[in-house]
């Protein structure tokens, strides 16, 4: 039999595969997969994706979003999602993350009932999207009737607690519907408390640091993007400790 994890579930959102393993060894129930989380995070690499089918101990997500930015994806764009989950459901992963606004803030439902089909058996989350929506009860309304199983929000705000009051409405709104997955600036400092104040059965967050690069060799004129030309001589990584620590704030 399957070990349950302690309540709150928490699922630790990380930049390929080396975060993954960083996540997993310090205690993380489940995982969040990206590449640029620079950018708020968009789909990770095929390869990726299989090193982490070969590597994870525990269940992974896998974002679905092609580039960073809006919400409001082109009819290419959808497509090139719609190609992306059935792919990673022919894998076999455990979940897929994804969603789909209209250009009046709503949740796009013909979309997202269709890429929660794609998805056939697989675990769905709605990502921060719903955090960009005019109406969060309304949304949270279309996400069950998509049947989508959980949905990432802040309560529509920069951190959790200042979206606290939002989070508990939303956590008594859902009931056993559709699970919120609680996130933003989740840390050692407050996870505790957001938890006691609302209710979250399952919480999401990152720890990361910034470690010079391993580069000897480095071209001060050249950058791969933006005017920080630096940035290309500094990495993002999981914070193991960081990570140990902040779940079990959130556990005791």
């Amino acid at each position: 039999m399957t070990k349950q994890p302690r309540l709150p579930l928490i699922e630790i959102c990380v930049e390929g595969i080396d975060g993954l393993l960083a996540a997993q060894a310090a205690g993380a129930d489940r995982v969040e997969l990206c590449a640029s989380l620079v950018e708020g995070g968009i789909t990770p690499s095929l390869g990726t994706v299989r090193a982490a089918l070969d590597q994870a101990t525990v269940p992974f997500h896998v974002m679905v979003r092609p580039r960073g930015g809006d919400f409001l994806y082109s009819d290419t764009e959808y497509r090139s999602m719609l190609a992306d989950v059935a792919a990673l459901r022919d894998l076999s992963v455990p979940g897929v993350v994804f969603g789909c606004l209209k250009a009046d803030g709503t949740i796009d439902e013909e979309r997202m009932n269709e890429l929660t089909k794609a998805a056939g058996p697989l675990n769905v989350t709605c990502h921060r999207a719903f955090d960009m929506t005019r109406d969060p009860a309304e949304a949270l309304e279309a996400l069950i009737r998509c049947k989508v199983g959980r949905v990432l929000t802040s309560g529509q705000r920069d951190t959790a607690i200042e979206g606290i009051s939002l989070l508990a409405d939303l956590v008594r709104q859902a009931g056993d519907r559709i699970v919120v997955l609680g996130c933003g600036g989740l840390d050692l400092g407050n996870i505790a408390e957001v938890r006691k104040r609302t209710g979250l059965s399952e919480m999401h967050f990152a720890a990361l640091k910034e470690v010079p690069s391993a580069m000897d060799y480095r071209n001060p004129d050249v950058g791969m993007g933006g005017s920080d030309l630096d940035r290309e001589y500094r990495n993002t990584l999981t914070d193991t400790d960081l990570v140990a620590v902040t779940i079990a704030a959130a556990k005791a």
